[in-house]
């Protein structure tokens, strides 16, 4: 069993972490530029591969008894590549997460000055759930291993859905959200944002901001993303403290992409059909779990690494071919 120090110590690393991002490096409230984003994302990167480092020696040498799990022992190569393709596999499903997002922040007129905090404070309440949620899939899918062809066929719906929806979210109706319709019944709602406050005072009475409103519904929307992506990293390990600890890097560093990619994402539109394949995938991989039929973790990784670049590459492409078309229409 793993020792609590462990988590303690992730979980108290972690708040450091968010710590420095907002109370020092984003302490005024502005718009990151490209390049601040960009630099940013690559420092979570680096952090997270730093970190898959210490995984490999803890796991190695069973530090506080890590790589020791009575359902999955490992040593320390196999605990740093399962590391490194969850994280992988969580970023990439996670960038759906982003459309999400911009369509919030649209729909709410958040200020981008505005928007790293909602976000910052978005990760506290992801900590909590997924912790919730990882804890009690990982003690289910070893007592239930049915449960892992529920969670293959529900990623394989998600595909689907996915596929035949893609142009859903364009007209996306927020008032659908029960948690606006709920916090509407306890407290007014303001039109001010209030230099980036969520609650402010109102002929008296304490009203919400619509950061308040925008920051509740991305804390539902990932609640639902987090039952397609958690049982997805399911089909790599089971080994809790890996699972939660990939979750948690790749969400933090997704704040900062976020700003990388908000004005890129309509760009890149083949995207969804790399989730899609990458869902696909995974979800085949977790049916075959139960039958005894283990894909390598080394093929997992490059599969998703060339889901992701593929549509990138193509989207980039496209882009090309139209600028070309474009260019020739015109002479």
């Amino acid at each position: 069993m793993i020792e609590p120090i462990v988590w303690i110590g992730f979980i108290v690393m972690v708040f450091f972490l968010m710590a420095i991002d907002l109370g020092l490096l984003n302490k005024k409230a502005h718009t990151p530029s490209s390049k601040e984003a960009l630099f940013s994302t690559l420092g979570w990167v680096l952090l997270a591969l730093v970190f898959n480092v210490w995984i490999y020696f803890a796991y190695e040498n069973h530090w506080l008894n890590l790589g020791t799990y009575i359902h999955e022992p490992m040593d320390g190569k196999d605990a740093a590549l399962k590391f490194l393709t969850g994280y992988l596999l969580e970023e990439s499903l996670s960038i759906d997460n982003l459309f999400v997002m911009a369509l919030v922040f649209a729909r709410f007129q958040v200020p981008k000055q505005y928007q790293h905090r909602i976000l910052f404070w978005g990760i506290l309440g992801v900590l909590v759930f997924r912790g919730i949620l990882i804890g009690t899939g990982v003690w289910l899918v070893h007592y239930f291993t049915w449960l892992f062809y529920f969670f293959g066929a529900l990623l394989l719906y998600s595909a689907y859905r996915m596929f035949h929806h893609e142009e859903e979210s364009a007209d996306v109706d927020m008032e659908r959200y029960w948690i606006v319709r709920i916090i509407s019944r306890f407290y007014p709602v303001s039109n001010s944002y209030d230099q980036g406050h969520f609650f402010v005072m109102e002929n008296g009475r304490k009203a919400v901001t619509p950061m308040m409103i925008a920051l509740l519904v991305i804390e539902t929307t990932d609640i639902l993303f987090a039952f397609d992506s958690v049982p997805a990293v399911f089909s790599i390990t089971t080994d809790p403290f890996l699972v939660f600890s990939s979750n948690i890097f790749a969400i933090m560093g997704l704040r900062s992409l976020y700003f990388v990619l908000a004005d890129m994402l309509s760009r890149f539109e083949y995207l969804r059909y790399s989730l899609i394949g990458i869902l696909v995938f995974i979800g085949i991989k977790m049916i075959l779990i139960p039958l005894k039929v283990h894909i390598p973790i080394g093929l997992s990784l490059g599969v998703i690494g060339l889901l992701m670049a593929a549509g990138v590459l193509v989207s980039l492409s496209q882009q090309r071919k139209n600028r070309l078309t474009d260019d020739d229409g015109a002479h």
